[in-house]
């Protein structure tokens, strides 16, 4: 069976391949449309050449060109249906789109077009409920049914939303339940609200009359199922739908529900319960998810069940949606149509549209159930086969092209390229190619030796070279040669392998006595041609940066040290192929006090006697050396292994500062010879004297190698590493490593190598990313070590093959939008599934005559295995491209086609600018500029203004509107010397963008007698002081007058003169029916001033979160005269920030309830 050929989307290739037709884009099977909008069926195909469409509906051809309402796009096959001023009904039915070109016939789905609707609430009259506290009571809400279904919700008279509580819920139907009434529970205005999502309408119930009577209360009883009724009932899901099971029980007191699945456990992370634990939800069902569902209701008084028995059937679902399939003459290839469901679907196949037992007869083709066998095929049989799988749930339809192709081999490399590897590496130098039949690829170096696969070399599938351990002696020009029967096509590219970067000069540990300077040294051996980079961390973070430290070309000084300055600091080397690094730490230590005591290191210790000597252990003893007025901390033993690592001394291990002896424990065939250091607080004493040799006999491993590890570079190879054993762990002489490795879950006999001086073992030939056992184990002369265990790795990944079909976007409102794409099969992911990347950019605004430049591209990756997913953050009234990449652990697959989509109008920004000009006596003018963003197309622009008096009081608003053309308007017949304020915003068809304000003065009238400011302080006036003056000073005369007459026994009349003479602050406040409220900068809804209790003597009702008359922008929400009422759905509203008598506006309930729903 000849694999079919992958076409690659190098613009080049494509150019000129003859390709059936594909469906790229197509709207909804089921399209609920909006009878106000424009009815738009999507059906994008590309093909070569570009494919002509045609429409059915209701299975009859369906005319377009006949149709004055309707109009399909140039060059695509979407219809958009002008159904203004026509019955919407008309154009009700099943759609269905072909695409046609010579080579093929591709179809759309059966698209069902359906007008959404929202019926009104049947007439009906709802007598007044009177029951006794205790028992239980249904509302039944019973809403129209409408497409698609409303919302449901239960609020009071005044728009106040219900409260629900364990006793008090709402039914998945609707009603509302009550498992037991109290009186509270008495009230007029039960009402049920319908929410109609599509039309943006509300439908209100009667309202409903409950009355509680205490009078006769019904006792305490045990729990009993309101819904469902009975022991038992059934629910049938569908598989991947979500699934809600309720159970509402009434007695006295309330009962508490729980759930339990009897056949088994729940899905905890995809259950959850709700409505105070009345009803349980299962998203995403599974066939598992079937079985008996017990929910229990329980009180004081005993308790009540109820079994729901759950059935999970499923519509179609893909298990292998047929692909693509270009095959080179006289070939052979498969389509697999592979679904499952329940009940099992039917699978029927379709060429051209047509069924394929109804077309022509194709002695190539063969047809067995979800699969069709091609078999030397020829020329001038390519087409477009359907597969359509069907149960009594639903269908799936996939197109798939069969195209017959014959091109000679193409190199798409670019040539001359050169490849720069690090030495002991793996290079790999690229030929991929294009033609069919597949070309055979032959390597050869320098134009003359023709290179086998085989070590050192390995020719992969694709064409790619690889050598597994490049060296410089495989530096040079390197001869690529496609072939097939229609020609040869050669390319040349050139391998250059760099010396690796190394440091040689490793910085070294460091005690530093505080404020003295510390050096660390990094020198470094690299390739002549590589340019190394030093990068200086200090506990794997930045510098400080503090000019005391000091980078040079081979060293760090640190000047004047802290113990801040505490901590490791690590040196990298960086080429652009490859670095290196090297650590050391660095401990700051006090300086010495005062010169009287000094503190220095240790004298080493002496005499290093041998003692008690075994195969695995031996005794060490010494004598300590001066402490140098510091006791001594610790002593560390080294060793030095004179037949591994000669020179090297290794620490082994540390004991307490008041001990001279230590057991040490050794490993076999090791020659030691040991030291003692010893340290007090100011740093370590030199080394003692080496103790005499001391030879431990051979011995089998102890242990295998660590940090096993089973990796792929390759799509086709599996490369098994592990951290060797030091000569200190070999125990013997002889050591190698016995690699061992099989395919998981595949009943075959381990492999096995044996290897030497080596750290990896590249396994080629493997499949692409499947899981494998290995194990490494070491031996030596003297046996095996441990058995080890099993790792499991993967062989390499490959890039995706393939990129989403199908993308499709749906955009919701002005700034976002909702792109589908059909999921990439996971054979051609070749790797672990990261998740898809959405690439989108804003190419220009649809008012813009020319794209911006420079448009960033953003980028939104969407894990796992999706198909959908949301860009959010879009500007209004503009034009975006996308497409979108599949990605895996080793990167990014191949780009969908583009797709293009526009963003609808938006609310316009706020005027760029509002100034006021030429103040006169009665007249003010005002310029003011178009926004900076329009998110539209502006329709006109509205002032409102009112005047602010003496008192900050605001007058009544006066409302004009201009066209989107003005930019200036003078006012005229304004008062003189007042203050005005203007409130100034653009519009477009979607509604107000932000308001602007500015204030501004008239010119004050000189022949008025006086001129009143609020801007005057009273206080500050001359005439004012004086006149208090007068009046203090007449007082003072008054109480002196008194004060004789009372000393001669005189009576001065204080009554009379307080009844004449009245408090003005308690006479009653002067009506001041035209004021528009205090007028106040911050504008925080302080309470207006001289405001008080209206005569009628009712007292406005105090804001609330959940009040209704908090939302809304207008009149815009009445109510009909069936109980509805219709609004434009939005977020809440700022409200007016004078709440005064002339310019409030009623509150628009629709806005207040679509925010609960």
């Amino acid at each position: 069976m000849t694999s079919a050929l992958e076409v690659p989307l190098d613009p080049k290739v494509l150019e000129g391949l003859p390709q059936p037709p594909t469906i790229t884009l197509q709207s909804p099977k089921d399209y609920i449309f909006d009878p106000r909008e424009n009815i738009v069926i999507h059906c994008e195909a590309k093909g070569k050449p570009h494919p002509s469409f045609s429409w059915t509906r209701n299975g009859t051809h369906f005319d377009v060109e006949k149709d004055s309402k309707v109009l399909m796009k140039p060059g695509s096959g979407t219809l958009v249906i002008d159904i203004s001023g026509e019955k919407a009904e008309a154009y009700e039915g099943t759609y269905q789109c072909t695409a046609h070109n010579e080579h093929g016939t591709a179809v759309s789905n059966n698209i069902v077009i359906r007008q959404s609707r929202s019926p009104l609430w049947s007439k009906e009259r709802n007598e007044a409920i009177v029951v006794q506290m205790g028992v239980s009571l249904v509302l039944p809400c019973r809403p129209p049914a409408g497409l698609p279904p409303p919302v449901i919700f239960w609020m009071d008279n005044i728009f106040q939303r219900l409260p629900l509580n364990d006793r008090v819920s709402q039914a998945l139907n609707g009603d509302l339940y009550f498992s037991n009434v109290l009186p509270e529970d008495t009230r007029s205005d039960y009402i049920c609200y319908a929410r109609f999502p599509h039309t943006q309408t509300i439908q209100q119930k009667q309202p409903i009359s409950v009355t509680v009577l205490d009078s006769n209360p019904a006792g305490e009883r045990r729990p009993g199922f309101m819904a469902p009724l009975g022991s038992s009932s059934t629910k049938m899901v569908l598989r991947g739908e979500t699934l809600e099971l309720e159970c509402i029980a009434e007695g006295l007191p309330t009962p508490e529900i729980s759930w339990l699945k009897e056949s088994g456990e729940m899905p905890s992370g995809r259950m959850s319960l709700h409505n105070f634990q009345k009803t349980l939800k299962i998203v995403e069902v599974t066939e598992a998810d079937a079985g008996d569902y017990r929910c229990t209701a329980k009180n004081s008084l005993g308790s009540a069940y109820h079994i729901i028995k759950v059935t999970v059937k499923a519509a179609p679902f893909w298990i292998s949606a047929p692909r693509n399939l270009i095959l080179a003459p006289n070939e052979t290839g498969v389509l697999i149509c592979r679904v499952s469901g329940e009940p099992k679907p039917i699978i029927s196949w379709s060429v051209n549209g047509v069924p394929i037992e109804n077309a022509p007869q194709d002695p190539s083709r063969a047809v067995e159930q979800d699969t069709v066998i091609f078999s030397s095929v020829q020329t001038g049989s390519s087409g477009v086969y359907q597969c359509n799988a069907s149960n009594e749930f639903g269908y799936l339809m996939a197109n798939a092209f069969v195209s017959i192709l014959a091109e000679p081999p193409r190199v798409l490399t670019p040539s001359n390229n050169v490849y720069q590897v690090i030495s002991n590496r793996p290079a790999l130098l690229d030929c991929a190619s294009f033609g069919s039949p597949i070309p055979v690829i032959t390597w050869f170096k320098d134009s003359q030796t023709s290179i086998q696969d085989g070590d050192p070399y390995v020719i992969h599938n694709n064409g790619t070279l690889e050598i597994n351990v490049a060296q410089p002696l495989n530096s040079g020009k390197y001869t690529c040669i496609a072939t097939n029967n229609l020609g040869i096509k050669e390319n040349h590219v050139y391998l250059e392998v760099k010396e690796p970067t190394r440091i040689l000069k490793q910085p070294e540990y460091k005690v530093v006595q505080r404020n003295r300077n510390a050096v660390f040294e990094c020198k470094v051996k690299h390739d002549p041609s590589l340019v190394p980079t030093t990068t200086w961390l200090k506990d794997n973070g930045e510098l400080p940066d503090d000019e005391r430290f000091v980078v040079d070309t081979d060293s760090l000084t640190i000047k004047d040290v802290t113990s801040e300055d505490e901590g490791t600091y690590t040196c990298i080397m960086n080429t652009t192929l490859d670095q290196d690094s090297a650590s050391a730490m660095l401990t700051v230590v006090e300086a010495t006090p005062t010169p009287a005591i000094v503190y220095e290191e240790p004298e080493p210790p002496a005499d290093l006697e041998l003692t008690d000597q075994r195969e695995r252990s031996v005794q060490l003893t010494w004598i300590p050396g001066d402490e140098h007025n510091s006791p001594t901390q610790k002593f560390l033993i080294q060793y030095e292994d004179l037949l591994h690592q000669p020179g090297v001394w290794i620490n082994l291990t540390e004991v307490e500062g008041a001990s001279t002896t230590a057991h040490l424990s050794l490993s076999p065939f090791v020659y030691y010879s040991f030291r003692v250091l010893a340290l007090n607080h100011v740093g370590y004493s030199r080394p003692s004297q080496p103790s005499r040799q001391y030879r431990t006999t051979p011995a089998a491993p102890d242990e295998n190698p660590s940090d096993v590890q089973g990796v792929g570079t390759e799509h086709s190879n599996l490369i098994i590493t592990w951290m060797p054993l030091t000569g200190f762990q070999s125990n013997g002489p002889g050591l190698q490593y016995k690699v061992q490795w099989r395919q998981k879950d595949v009943d075959q006999d381990w492999s096995s190598e044996t290897v030497s001086n080596v750290t990896q073992f590249v396994v080629s030939g493997t499949p692409t990313f499947v899981p494998y056992e290995v194990k490494v184990q070491a031996v030596n002369d003297y046996g095996s070590g441990p058995e080890p265990e099993a790792v499991v790795g993967y062989s390499g990944e490959d890039f995706p093959l393939s990129a989403p079909e199908s993308v499709q976007v749906m955009v919701h409102n002005s700034t976002l939008a909702e792109v589908h794409w059909e999921p990439v099969a996971s054979s051609t992911v070749r790797g672990k599934l990261q998740g898809y990347k959405v690439y989108y950019r804003r190419e220009r605004g649809l008012h813009e005559a020319e794209a911006e430049a420079e448009q960033q591209e953003q980028v939104l990756t969407f894990s796992g295995n999706r198909s959908e997913g949301r860009l959010p953050g879009l500007q209004p009234y503009s034009l975006y491209n996308l497409f979108i990449k599949v990605l895996n652990s080793k990167g990014e697959g191949p780009p969908s086609n583009g797709k293009s989509f526009e963003t609808p109008e938006g609310v316009p920004g706020p005027p760029s600018f509002l100034n006021i000009i030429n103040p006169n006596m009665d007249s003010l003018t005002l310029e003011w500029g178009p926004p900076l963003n329009n998110n539209g197309r502006l329709t006109s622009y509205t002032l409102k203004y009112q005047p602010v008096n003496n008192t900050n009081e605001l007058g009544p608003v006066e409302v004009k509107t201009f066209p989107a053309n003005e930019t200036s308007f003078t006012l005229a017949n304004l008062k003189s010397s007042t203050l005005y304020k203007f409130y100034f915003n653009a519009q477009t068809i979607k509604g107000s963008g932000p308001t602007i304000t500015e204030e501004a003065f008239t010119i004050m009238d000189t022949s008025e007698f006086s001129v009143a400011s609020r801007q005057v302080d009273i206080a500050t006036q001359g005439w004012f002081i004086g006149l208090m003056c007068a009046i203090a000073l007449l007082i003072l005369v008054l109480l002196i007058v008194c004060f004789i007459k009372r000393n001669k026994g005189g009576k001065y009349p204080v009554k009379e003169k307080e009844d004449a003479h009245q408090d003005p602050e308690i006479q009653p406040m002067k009506e001041d029916d035209g004021t528009f409220g205090e007028y106040s900068d911050t504008e925080d809804h302080k309470p207006l001033k001289g405001s008080r209790t209206p005569s009628n003597g009712t007292v406005r009702r105090d804001e609330s979160d959940d009040s209704l008359v908090d939302y809304g922008e207008g009149g815009d929400g009445q109510f009909n005269e069936d109980g509805s009422f219709i609004g434009q759905y939005s977020g809440k509203k700022e409200k007016d920030t004078h709440e005064g008598n002339e310019s409030s506006e009623a509150p628009s309930p629709v806005n207040a309830m679509n925010s609960f729903v």
